[in-house]
């Protein structure tokens, strides 16, 4: 496993990950929750842009006791790195994948009759209680999930099949996040609750239940029932400010410290030129930057394919020798231009830090996120999977 040092060979702009940070966030999540609780950390999205094999290693032996990812491809990809903890999908699975999510041993989430009963068919051999699903009940986010009669339809169905067993009820918070006030959220949770007592009344209770994300695991972790699926949290991430903002205050109340979570990535570019303009001249697409000094601009080669946001243009800073470089100019397709005047001896090859830390200097997810009006998941979700990832050296 290559890690960090001087630039990969031949990479212009690469990521380095921090495992530690992210073994520690996993354990500071861990020790939140109830003895008997499992955690399960979501993968999905390339690991929200932090490399799908090296982190899901990481929450490994960082204590993670289930993996979560969005499709069966990412299933598979772990499976073939030979990772054989237990795997919950979150999205859907094509009826045509059904017989390879049978081969890999992964948790389905259910909420399709027609899906129930191919995967019936598809597994009349195994044994029973072998094939363990997930039912997903609707209790006011409205993506995924059915509501309450109709999941309860749905696990009649499930009982004609001995070699099915539901395994988990699940759902997921629509309003826990983005908000102090945690009343719909409570309504959500005394609906799930509804939907789990209606499956013990017709002799179904599921081995566990888990609702509680990254917000619920932070602000309620004695809410988490038998597991709780975290996402950017496990990243080093806070969901928000209002949830940051809450578990101070709870912190506080309590008398105990602030859950001190580490952001585990660093994306790093290469300088590929530098060149001298005299004042008045414009920068980039559009000209939307007009220099007003003689001024000394490096040019980078990273730019919205690569997953650096085009509404970066004109805020953004990178870091370079420790010190902030404002970008000038439009963000291109595959560059971008910051001015490194005020910064001495910037040649080209020198390292520009464009999320992460140099020296005193840090850009953090959620500054990025600001200046291009958006969430931090997204800045680093978007970070192009082709990129090279190495794990940081220590």
């Amino acid at each position: 496993m290559e890690r960090g040092g001087s630039a990969p060979a031949g990479a212009l702009t690469w990521l380095e990950l921090d495992a530690e940070a992210l073994k520690d966030n996993v354990r500071l999540l861990k020790r939140r929750l109830p003895a008997s609780a499992r955690l399960a950390v979501a993968v999905k999205s390339n690991a929200y842009g932090h490399g799908l094999e090296l982190a899901a290693r990481a929450f490994i032996e960082g204590g993670a006791d289930w993996l979560c990812v969005h499709s069966l491809s990412e299933a598979s990809a772990l499976r073939a790195v030979g990772l054989e903890q237990p795997i919950y999908v979150f999205g859907p699975t094509a009826p045509e994948a059904l017989e390879e999510a049978l081969a890999l041993k992964v948790r389905l989430v259910m909420y399709s009759r027609e899906q129930l009963l191919r995967l019936a068919e598809l597994s009349r051999a195994e044994a029973e209680g072998s094939v363990k699903l997930h039912l997903k009940v609707e209790t006011g986010n409205n993506r995924q999930g059915l509501p309450l009669p109709e999941l309860l339809a749905l696990a009649e169905e499930l009982k004609a099949h001995p070699q099915l067993a539901l395994e988990g009820l699940s759902s997921h918070f629509a309003n826990v996040e983005d908000t102090t006030d945690h009343s719909y959220a409570e309504r959500q949770l005394a609906r799930f609750n509804e939907a789990y007592t209606a499956l013990c009344e017709r002799g179904l209770r599921p081995e566990m239940r888990h609702i509680a994300n990254s917000a619920a695991t932070l602000l309620w972790p004695e809410r988490a029932m038998e597991m709780a699926r975290v996402g950017v949290s496990a990243y080093g991430l806070w969901p928000s400010r209002e949830t940051q903002g809450v578990a101070r205050q709870l912190a506080l109340m309590e008398g105990r410290p602030i859950p001190a979570l580490r952001p585990a990535l660093t994306w790093l570019a290469r300088v590929a030129q530098v060149k001298e303009l005299e004042a008045g001249e414009s920068i980039g697409y559009g000209c939307s930057f007009v220099t007003t000094r003689p001024s000394r601009i490096a040019v980078l080669p990273v730019g919205y394919f690569e997953g650096y946001d085009r509404g970066l243009s004109n805020v953004a800073h990178v870091l370079i020798h420790g010190q902030r470089a404002p970008v000038r100019g439009r963000v291109c397709m595959n560059m971008c231009m910051v001015d490194v005047s005020d910064i001495d001896e910037v040649r080209e090859g020198d390292e520009a830090v464009l999320l992460g830390a140099q020296g005193d200097e840090e850009l953090s997810a959620e500054q990025l996120a600001s200046w291009a009006n958006t969430i931090n998941y997204e800045v680093v979700a978007r970070i192009a999977s082709h990129l090279p990832r190495r794990l940081k050296a220590h």
